[in-house]
Protein backbone atom coordinates (compact mmCIF):
# COMPACT_ATOMS: atom_id res chain seq x y z
CA UNK A 1 0.00 0.00 0.00
CA UNK A 2 1.13 3.03 -0.94
CA UNK A 3 1.76 6.50 1.89
CA UNK A 4 -1.22 8.24 1.08
CA UNK A 5 -3.53 4.96 1.04
CA UNK A 6 -1.98 4.71 4.45
CA UNK A 7 -2.99 8.93 5.17
CA UNK A 8 -6.64 8.00 4.43
CA UNK A 9 -9.30 9.40 7.44
CA UNK A 10 -10.47 6.24 8.32
CA UNK A 11 -7.15 5.42 9.39
CA UNK A 12 -6.30 8.93 11.13
CA UNK A 13 -9.40 9.48 12.75
CA UNK A 14 -9.62 6.61 14.80
CA UNK A 15 -5.92 6.95 16.25
CA UNK A 16 -6.75 10.47 17.01
CA UNK A 17 -9.90 9.02 18.98
CA UNK A 18 -7.76 6.66 21.05
CA UNK A 19 -5.23 9.11 21.89
CA UNK A 20 -7.69 11.14 22.98
CA UNK A 21 -8.77 8.52 25.02
CA UNK A 22 -5.70 7.07 26.55
CA UNK A 23 -4.37 10.17 26.86
CA UNK A 24 -7.13 11.22 29.81
CA UNK A 25 -8.38 14.08 28.37
CA UNK A 26 -10.66 15.40 30.65
CA UNK A 27 -14.34 14.98 29.38
CA UNK A 28 -16.17 17.67 32.58
CA UNK A 29 -15.13 20.64 29.52
CA UNK A 30 -17.92 21.26 27.60
CA UNK A 31 -15.60 21.85 24.66
CA UNK A 32 -13.07 18.83 25.15
CA UNK A 33 -16.46 16.90 25.48
CA UNK A 34 -17.81 18.11 21.94
CA UNK A 35 -14.48 17.01 20.72
CA UNK A 36 -14.64 13.42 22.09
CA UNK A 37 -18.10 14.01 20.76
CA UNK A 38 -16.77 14.59 16.95
CA UNK A 39 -14.09 11.92 17.50
CA UNK A 40 -16.57 8.71 17.75
CA UNK A 41 -19.01 9.96 15.36
CA UNK A 42 -15.74 9.74 12.81
CA UNK A 43 -14.75 6.30 14.27
CA UNK A 44 -18.54 4.82 13.66
CA UNK A 45 -17.82 6.49 9.98
CA UNK A 46 -14.28 4.48 9.94
CA UNK A 47 -16.31 1.66 11.26
CA UNK A 48 -18.55 1.84 8.45
CA UNK A 49 -16.05 2.38 5.10
CA UNK A 50 -13.85 -0.59 6.80
CA UNK A 51 -16.95 -2.90 7.11
CA UNK A 52 -17.59 -2.53 3.10
CA UNK A 53 -13.75 -3.16 2.05
CA UNK A 54 -13.72 -6.20 4.43
CA UNK A 55 -17.58 -7.11 2.91
CA UNK A 56 -16.50 -6.86 -0.88
CA UNK A 57 -13.59 -8.62 -0.18
CA UNK A 58 -15.12 -12.14 1.93
CA UNK A 59 -18.84 -11.37 -0.02
CA UNK A 60 -21.99 -11.46 1.27
CA UNK A 61 -23.03 -12.78 3.80
CA UNK A 62 -19.96 -13.37 5.35
CA UNK A 63 -19.39 -9.32 5.16
CA UNK A 64 -22.30 -8.33 7.02
CA UNK A 65 -21.82 -11.46 9.92
CA UNK A 66 -18.32 -10.14 10.69
CA UNK A 67 -19.24 -6.81 11.56
CA UNK A 68 -22.63 -7.54 13.50
CA UNK A 69 -20.31 -10.24 15.69
CA UNK A 70 -17.21 -7.63 15.99
CA UNK A 71 -19.90 -4.82 17.52
CA UNK A 72 -21.53 -7.83 19.87
CA UNK A 73 -18.36 -8.68 21.20
CA UNK A 74 -17.38 -5.29 21.74
CA UNK A 75 -21.26 -4.80 23.45
CA UNK A 76 -20.77 -7.86 25.61
CA UNK A 77 -17.14 -5.78 26.66
CA UNK A 78 -18.41 -3.00 27.93
CA UNK A 79 -21.71 -4.62 29.48
CA UNK A 80 -19.48 -7.32 31.25
CA UNK A 81 -16.67 -4.66 32.55
CA UNK A 82 -19.59 -2.36 33.71
CA UNK A 83 -21.16 -5.77 35.58
CA UNK A 84 -18.08 -6.09 37.33
CA UNK A 85 -17.17 -2.40 38.38
CA UNK A 86 -20.84 -2.05 39.22
CA UNK A 87 -21.48 -5.01 41.55
CA UNK A 88 -25.01 -5.99 42.60
CA UNK A 89 -26.22 -2.16 41.14
CA UNK A 90 -25.90 -3.47 38.03
CA UNK A 91 -28.46 -6.40 38.46
CA UNK A 92 -30.91 -5.05 35.36
CA UNK A 93 -27.74 -3.35 33.17
CA UNK A 94 -27.85 -6.91 30.46
CA UNK A 95 -31.61 -7.02 30.24
CA UNK A 96 -31.82 -3.27 29.61
CA UNK A 97 -28.58 -3.05 27.22
CA UNK A 98 -30.20 -5.89 24.98
CA UNK A 99 -33.83 -5.07 25.16
CA UNK A 100 -32.82 -1.52 23.93
CA UNK A 101 -30.64 -3.14 21.14
CA UNK A 102 -33.10 -5.35 19.97
CA UNK A 103 -35.82 -2.32 19.74
CA UNK A 104 -33.19 -0.02 17.90
CA UNK A 105 -32.40 -2.64 15.79
CA UNK A 106 -35.98 -3.63 14.81
CA UNK A 107 -37.72 -0.06 15.08
CA UNK A 108 -34.90 2.13 14.06
CA UNK A 109 -32.58 0.20 11.98
CA UNK A 110 -34.69 -1.58 9.89
CA UNK A 111 -37.57 0.98 10.05
CA UNK A 112 -35.13 3.34 8.68
CA UNK A 113 -33.79 1.12 5.62
CA UNK A 114 -37.19 0.72 4.69
CA UNK A 115 -37.79 4.76 4.83
CA UNK A 116 -35.14 5.29 2.50
CA UNK A 117 -35.29 2.48 0.40
CA UNK A 118 -39.29 3.13 -0.35
CA UNK A 119 -38.52 6.88 -1.01
CA UNK A 120 -36.02 5.95 -3.16
CA UNK A 121 -36.92 2.58 -4.94
CA UNK A 122 -41.25 2.99 -3.96
CA UNK A 123 -40.77 -1.03 -3.31
CA UNK A 124 -37.82 -3.31 -2.83
CA UNK A 125 -37.44 -6.98 -3.40
CA UNK A 126 -36.03 -9.34 -0.83
CA UNK A 127 -35.79 -13.03 -0.19
CA UNK A 128 -38.92 -13.67 2.27
CA UNK A 129 -37.22 -17.06 3.29
CA UNK A 130 -34.13 -15.15 4.62
CA UNK A 131 -36.34 -12.78 7.14
CA UNK A 132 -38.68 -16.00 8.26
CA UNK A 133 -35.50 -18.20 9.64
CA UNK A 134 -33.55 -14.83 10.91
CA UNK A 135 -37.61 -13.78 12.65
CA UNK A 136 -37.97 -17.39 13.86
CA UNK A 137 -34.39 -17.64 15.69
CA UNK A 138 -35.11 -14.02 17.16
CA UNK A 139 -38.37 -14.61 18.96
CA UNK A 140 -37.57 -17.68 20.34
CA UNK A 141 -34.24 -16.18 21.84
CA UNK A 142 -35.97 -13.42 23.29
CA UNK A 143 -38.90 -15.03 24.92
CA UNK A 144 -37.04 -17.39 26.57
CA UNK A 145 -34.50 -15.23 27.83
CA UNK A 146 -36.92 -11.71 28.42
CA UNK A 147 -40.12 -12.61 29.13
CA UNK A 148 -39.83 -16.46 30.10
CA UNK A 149 -38.18 -15.52 33.66
CA UNK A 150 -41.25 -13.88 35.21
CA UNK A 151 -43.29 -16.71 35.00
CA UNK A 152 -40.35 -19.09 36.44
CA UNK A 153 -41.32 -19.95 39.82
CA UNK A 154 -37.97 -21.28 41.36
CA UNK A 155 -36.39 -18.12 42.10
CA UNK A 156 -38.03 -14.34 42.21
CA UNK A 157 -39.61 -12.55 39.55
CA UNK A 158 -37.16 -11.95 36.43
CA UNK A 159 -34.69 -14.39 37.57
CA UNK A 160 -33.50 -17.51 36.50
CA UNK A 161 -32.05 -19.83 39.02
CA UNK A 162 -28.84 -20.61 38.20
CA UNK A 163 -29.64 -24.56 36.38
CA UNK A 164 -32.18 -22.27 34.53
CA UNK A 165 -29.99 -19.72 33.27
CA UNK A 166 -27.12 -22.44 31.89
CA UNK A 167 -29.41 -24.06 30.75
CA UNK A 168 -31.38 -21.31 28.16
CA UNK A 169 -27.62 -19.70 27.52
CA UNK A 170 -26.47 -22.77 26.28
CA UNK A 171 -30.54 -23.01 23.87
CA UNK A 172 -29.29 -19.60 22.81
CA UNK A 173 -26.32 -20.37 21.93
CA UNK A 174 -27.70 -23.12 19.78
CA UNK A 175 -30.23 -21.20 17.88
CA UNK A 176 -27.76 -18.61 16.93
CA UNK A 177 -25.28 -21.40 16.11
CA UNK A 178 -27.65 -22.88 13.52
CA UNK A 179 -28.87 -20.05 12.27
CA UNK A 180 -25.37 -19.22 11.30
CA UNK A 181 -24.45 -22.20 9.89
CA UNK A 182 -27.86 -22.06 8.05
CA UNK A 183 -26.83 -18.12 6.96
CA UNK A 184 -23.18 -19.42 5.78
CA UNK A 185 -23.34 -23.20 4.44
CA UNK A 186 -26.55 -24.75 3.75
CA UNK A 187 -29.07 -22.10 2.69
CA UNK A 188 -26.87 -19.11 1.71
CA UNK A 189 -28.24 -18.21 -1.42
CA UNK A 190 -31.47 -17.14 0.41
CA UNK A 191 -29.18 -14.21 2.21
CA UNK A 192 -27.48 -12.84 -0.95
CA UNK A 193 -28.66 -9.87 -2.62
CA UNK A 194 -30.07 -10.19 -5.98
CA UNK A 195 -30.20 -6.05 -6.93
CA UNK A 196 -27.02 -4.16 -7.31
CA UNK A 197 -27.32 -1.10 -9.17
CA UNK A 198 -23.92 0.05 -8.22
CA UNK A 199 -20.87 -0.06 -10.20
CA UNK A 200 -18.59 -3.34 -9.17
CA UNK A 201 -15.25 -1.74 -8.18
CA UNK A 202 -12.30 -4.06 -7.80
CA UNK A 203 -12.28 -6.07 -5.03
CA UNK A 204 -9.45 -4.80 -2.44
CA UNK A 205 -5.97 -6.42 -2.02
CA UNK A 206 -5.29 -8.94 0.93
CA UNK A 207 -3.03 -6.37 2.57
CA UNK A 208 -5.89 -4.34 2.63
CA UNK A 209 -8.29 -6.08 3.50
CA UNK A 210 -6.45 -7.23 6.38
CA UNK A 211 -5.75 -3.82 7.36
CA UNK A 212 -9.11 -2.81 7.24
CA UNK A 213 -10.00 -5.69 9.31
CA UNK A 214 -8.21 -4.68 11.67
CA UNK A 215 -9.24 -1.40 12.23
CA UNK A 216 -12.71 -2.61 11.65
CA UNK A 217 -11.63 -4.13 15.43
CA UNK A 218 -10.28 -0.88 16.25
CA UNK A 219 -12.60 1.47 15.29
CA UNK A 220 -15.25 -0.79 16.76
CA UNK A 221 -13.38 -1.16 20.71
CA UNK A 222 -12.77 2.89 20.16
CA UNK A 223 -16.66 3.20 19.85
CA UNK A 224 -17.21 1.27 23.19
CA UNK A 225 -14.57 2.49 25.41
CA UNK A 226 -15.22 6.20 24.09
CA UNK A 227 -18.96 6.04 25.15
CA UNK A 228 -17.83 4.64 28.03
CA UNK A 229 -15.79 7.79 28.57
CA UNK A 230 -18.58 9.96 27.36
CA UNK A 231 -21.42 8.32 29.75
CA UNK A 232 -20.65 10.45 32.68
CA UNK A 233 -21.26 13.85 30.45
CA UNK A 234 -24.34 12.13 28.94
CA UNK A 235 -25.63 11.38 32.11
CA UNK A 236 -25.20 14.35 33.29
CA UNK A 237 -27.20 15.64 30.41
CA UNK A 238 -29.91 13.31 30.90
CA UNK A 239 -29.81 14.30 35.12
CA UNK A 240 -30.55 17.76 33.94
CA UNK A 241 -33.14 17.51 31.70
CA UNK A 242 -35.17 15.75 34.08
CA UNK A 243 -35.24 12.24 31.97
CA UNK A 244 -35.12 8.70 33.67
CA UNK A 245 -31.77 7.08 34.19
CA UNK A 246 -33.13 4.30 31.68
CA UNK A 247 -32.85 6.69 28.64
CA UNK A 248 -28.63 6.47 29.05
CA UNK A 249 -28.26 2.96 28.25
CA UNK A 250 -30.83 3.52 25.46
CA UNK A 251 -28.16 6.54 23.88
CA UNK A 252 -24.88 4.40 24.69
CA UNK A 253 -26.82 1.39 22.70
CA UNK A 254 -27.86 4.00 19.65
CA UNK A 255 -23.75 4.91 19.96
CA UNK A 256 -22.49 1.76 19.43
CA UNK A 257 -24.96 0.16 16.72
CA UNK A 258 -24.52 3.14 14.94
CA UNK A 259 -22.06 1.42 12.64
CA UNK A 260 -24.26 -1.19 11.40
CA UNK A 261 -27.38 1.37 11.06
CA UNK A 262 -25.40 3.96 8.74
CA UNK A 263 -24.03 0.29 6.75
CA UNK A 264 -27.54 -0.95 6.24
CA UNK A 265 -28.94 2.69 5.58
CA UNK A 266 -26.05 2.85 3.05
CA UNK A 267 -27.17 -0.52 1.82
CA UNK A 268 -30.95 0.11 1.26
CA UNK A 269 -29.60 3.30 -0.71
CA UNK A 270 -27.77 0.88 -3.14
CA UNK A 271 -31.61 -1.28 -3.64
CA UNK A 272 -29.47 -3.87 -2.04
CA UNK A 273 -31.96 -4.26 1.00
CA UNK A 274 -31.02 -8.21 1.41
CA UNK A 275 -28.24 -7.07 2.80
CA UNK A 276 -29.49 -4.26 4.71
CA UNK A 277 -32.43 -7.42 6.51
CA UNK A 278 -29.12 -9.45 7.03
CA UNK A 279 -27.58 -6.84 9.18
CA UNK A 280 -30.84 -5.58 11.13
CA UNK A 281 -31.83 -8.84 12.00
CA UNK A 282 -28.45 -10.72 12.27
CA UNK A 283 -26.72 -8.12 14.69
CA UNK A 284 -30.83 -8.29 16.99
CA UNK A 285 -29.89 -12.24 16.83
CA UNK A 286 -26.31 -12.01 17.47
CA UNK A 287 -27.04 -8.98 20.14
CA UNK A 288 -29.11 -11.11 21.67
CA UNK A 289 -28.33 -14.76 21.56
CA UNK A 290 -24.30 -14.16 22.61
CA UNK A 291 -24.84 -11.62 24.85
CA UNK A 292 -26.99 -13.62 27.22
CA UNK A 293 -24.83 -15.98 27.62
CA UNK A 294 -21.83 -14.00 28.08
CA UNK A 295 -23.77 -11.94 31.09
CA UNK A 296 -24.64 -15.20 32.55
CA UNK A 297 -21.13 -16.85 32.75
CA UNK A 298 -20.34 -13.51 34.49
CA UNK A 299 -23.31 -13.50 36.80
CA UNK A 300 -22.57 -17.08 37.77
CA UNK A 301 -18.75 -16.90 38.74
CA UNK A 302 -19.25 -13.46 40.53
CA UNK A 303 -22.22 -14.84 42.00
CA UNK A 304 -24.34 -11.45 41.25
CA UNK A 305 -28.04 -11.18 40.72
CA UNK A 306 -28.98 -11.18 36.91
CA UNK A 307 -32.27 -10.24 36.12
CA UNK A 308 -33.87 -10.46 32.57
CA UNK A 309 -37.20 -10.36 32.75
CA UNK A 310 -39.13 -7.41 31.43
CA UNK A 311 -42.00 -5.24 32.60
CA UNK A 312 -45.14 -5.52 31.67
CA UNK A 313 -44.72 -2.00 29.21
CA UNK A 314 -41.65 -3.33 27.79
CA UNK A 315 -43.32 -7.00 26.57
CA UNK A 316 -45.93 -5.35 25.04
CA UNK A 317 -43.71 -2.70 23.00
CA UNK A 318 -41.92 -5.44 22.10
CA UNK A 319 -44.53 -8.06 21.07
CA UNK A 320 -45.63 -4.37 18.61
CA UNK A 321 -42.25 -4.78 17.28
CA UNK A 322 -42.12 -7.81 16.68
CA UNK A 323 -45.48 -8.52 15.23
CA UNK A 324 -45.02 -5.42 13.04
CA UNK A 325 -41.82 -6.78 11.49
CA UNK A 326 -43.47 -10.46 10.70
CA UNK A 327 -46.17 -8.37 8.78
CA UNK A 328 -43.31 -5.77 7.24
CA UNK A 329 -41.35 -8.41 5.83
CA UNK A 330 -44.43 -11.26 4.89
CA UNK A 331 -44.86 -10.63 0.85
CA UNK A 332 -41.00 -10.55 0.32
CA UNK A 333 -40.74 -6.30 -1.02
CA UNK A 334 -41.11 -3.49 0.88
CA UNK A 335 -42.95 0.01 0.89
CA UNK A 336 -42.54 3.30 2.76
CA UNK A 337 -45.47 2.48 5.10
CA UNK A 338 -44.04 -0.24 6.84
CA UNK A 339 -40.93 2.05 7.81
CA UNK A 340 -43.08 4.54 9.12
CA UNK A 341 -44.70 2.77 11.31
CA UNK A 342 -41.17 1.29 12.57
CA UNK A 343 -39.75 4.59 13.15
CA UNK A 344 -43.26 5.74 15.31
CA UNK A 345 -42.97 2.50 17.52
CA UNK A 346 -39.17 3.69 18.03
CA UNK A 347 -40.63 6.92 18.46
CA UNK A 348 -43.29 5.27 21.26
CA UNK A 349 -40.63 3.31 22.96
CA UNK A 350 -38.07 5.93 23.35
CA UNK A 351 -40.83 8.43 24.36
CA UNK A 352 -42.02 5.90 26.99
CA UNK A 353 -38.47 5.59 28.64
CA UNK A 354 -38.41 9.29 29.29
CA UNK A 355 -42.12 9.19 30.47
CA UNK A 356 -42.76 5.89 31.89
Amino acid sequence: MSLKSLLHWSYIFPLLSLAYYFFGVVDDNAWLATLGSLLLISSVLAAVHHAEVVAHKVGEPFGTIILAIAITVLEVGLIVSLMVAGGKETSTLARDTVFAAVMLILNGILGACLLVGGLKFKEQFFARTSGNMALISLVAIVVMTLILPNYTTTELSATFSKAQLIFFSVSSLVIYSTFLMVQTVRHRNYFLPENDDEPHAEPPTNVESILSLIFLLICLGVVVVMAKSLSPTIESVVHNLGAPQALVGVIIAAVVLLPEGMAAIKAARRNQFQTSLNLALGSAIASIGLTIPCVAVVSIIYEMPLVLGLDIKSMVLLALSLYTVMLSLSRGKTNILYGVVLLVNLLAYIFTVIVP
